[in-house]
């Protein structure tokens, strides 16, 4: 084949039906339509979420092959997330990448969610140069917080990750506890923005080696809360902003001073951070803070390819491709795939 791949990307692990169609490395479109029914139940509800899945999927991948201005014959491979992620979920987006591939007699390239969102990193972007192997990246979620060690696409070690909450997930998790909707991140950032983030300190986990811990922080969060409410009902209304402040500030610092480590133990000269919680401004404040104090360059995705997408799953897919790894259709989705 003398020209680039044309690769359909396929996403629904979690509650993001997403479709993408990449030739090459650049993205022709990216679709996704988000579930709003989750808000009321405060996180995912798996069984809607997979509802959800299948009434999406068909208009989604539909959308994003005509905003890319293709026809479904010049699709060359279809790649869909084989997992981590919500099993039911998973099964909607495999189940629909098989037949289409059957279908259109295309080979069929099955992705690792978590590798979707490193590979993220190589979308072409005319304001930012790609990472250079090796590089260290932090991959951080709703489910996953990790180390990842990059030596090529298809050549990845993780040297670190939580060990029991993700950093994603401190975040939901505490916004709960103060009364704010889900998805919790982006309301805490939102809130933070007119808030002291030295008003309040929380509990900092002690961990070793470069592995992570959450609930600690959750806990002394939630102990400061029920505290206080004893002495004013209305503590969380009067600092709001505050506490968001501190929760991010607490979360964020937890995230850099282990990449500092990280970065001083692996001798990389260059970082990166990918997942959804890598569209925290903050976050991203302080990567470019710390990279300027190392010396060493970093990379982060445009924001529309931090959070779930399938326009990662498709340039994973395009890697792939150029190796010929394809995936029998006989290999089911896993809700704990391996990395």
């Amino acid at each position: 084949m003398n020209r680039k791949p044309v690769i359909l990307g396929i996403e629904s692990s979690c509650d993001d039906t997403a479709a993408a169609v990449s030739v090459g490395t650049k993205i022709l479109s990216n679709n996704i339509a988000n579930q709003k029914i989750h808000k009321k139940y405060g996180g995912v509800v798996p069984e809607l979420a997979s509802r959800a899945h299948q009434k999406n999927i068909i208009p989604v991948i539909d959308t994003a092959i005509k905003q890319a201005g293709i026809n479904k014959v010049d699709i060359d491979a279809i790649a869909y997330t084989n997992g981590p992620g919500l099993l039911g979920s998973l099964l909607v987006g495999s189940s629909f990448a098989k037949s289409f591939a059957l279908a259109l007699g295309k080979p069929l390239i099955g992705i690792n969610h978590m590798h979707g969102h490193v590979l993220s990193l190589f979308i072409d972007d005319e304001k930012q140069k790609k990472p250079e192997f090796p590089f260290l990246c932090l991959t951080v979620s709703g489910g996953h917080t990790q180390f990842v060690i990059v030596n090529s696409p298809d050549d990845m070690k993780i040297i670190g990750s939580t060990i029991d909450d993700a950093a994603g997930e401190a975040f939901d998790k505490s916004a709960k506890l103060l009364g704010l909707p889900y998805p919790g991140g982006p309301e805490i950032q939102k809130n933070a923005e007119s808030g002291d983030k030295h008003a309040f300190v929380f509990g900092k986990p002690k961990v070793k080696d470069l592995n992570f811990s959450f609930s600690g922080l959750r806990t002394s969060i939630k102990y400061k809360i029920e505290k206080e409410i004893k002495k004013d009902n209305n503590f969380i209304d009067k600092n709001i902003s505050d506490l968001c402040a501190s929760i991010e500030y607490s979360i964020v610092s937890i995230l850099i001073n282990k990449l500092s480590k990280a970065i001083d133990n692996t001798k990389v000269k260059s970082f990166a951070i990918a997942g959804g919680v890598s569209a925290n401004s903050l976050l991203r404040k302080e990567a470019y803070r710390l990279a300027n104090k190392k010396n060493i360059s970093v990379h982060i995705p445009k924001f529309e390819y931090c959070t779930d997408n399938a326009a990662m799953i498709a340039i994973a897919g395009y890697f792939k491709f150029l190796k010929r790894d394809f995936t029998k259709h006989n290999i089911a989705p896993s809700a704990r795939l391996k990395f």
